[in-house]
């Protein structure tokens, strides 16, 4: 099974998180991100995953401004659980995340999840079990 999306661009680490006193929170953008993608999840209803899988994340900034690909990742995957995409991000087997060109005026990522069956994807075992 395998299922894409393309979602909004995602805040940054940097903008994740609040610190509250001792407290560390999610900030209001993030609870507004997330709010925006639970809903996304379920109006297309995705199908949630039970057992591993590969993710591919493909980033399409909004502007040319230096990012880390990965200060992306956290709002992602946090987002993805709280979704019911997957139970935990412990399921993960392979993610691949790659950074393209920009995408004014707003950026965007663009997501595909596959059942993970070792070396190979869903789709690939399915290919070479059609050829045997």
């Amino acid at each position: 099974m395998t299922q894409e999306f393309e979602l909004p661009w995602p805040p940054s680490v940097n903008h994740y998180y609040r610190h509250v006193g001792p407290r560390v929170l999610i900030s209001r953008d993030g609870r507004r991100y997330r709010e925006n993608i639970v809903s996304k999840l379920t109006l297309e209803k995705v199908v949630k995953f039970s057992g591993p899988v590969d993710l591919l994340i493909e980033l399409y900034p909004p502007d040319n401004r230096r990012r880390d690909a990965d200060n992306s990742l956290k709002c992602l995957l946090d987002t993805f659980t709280h979704g019911g995409l997957y139970d935990d991000d412990s399921q993960i087997c392979k993610l691949t995340v790659i950074k393209r060109e920009p995408m004014p005026p707003d950026g965007m990522a663009y997501i595909r999840i596959t059942e993970w069956n070792g070396d190979k994807t869903a789709d690939d075992a399915a290919r070479s079990s059609r050829s045997s």
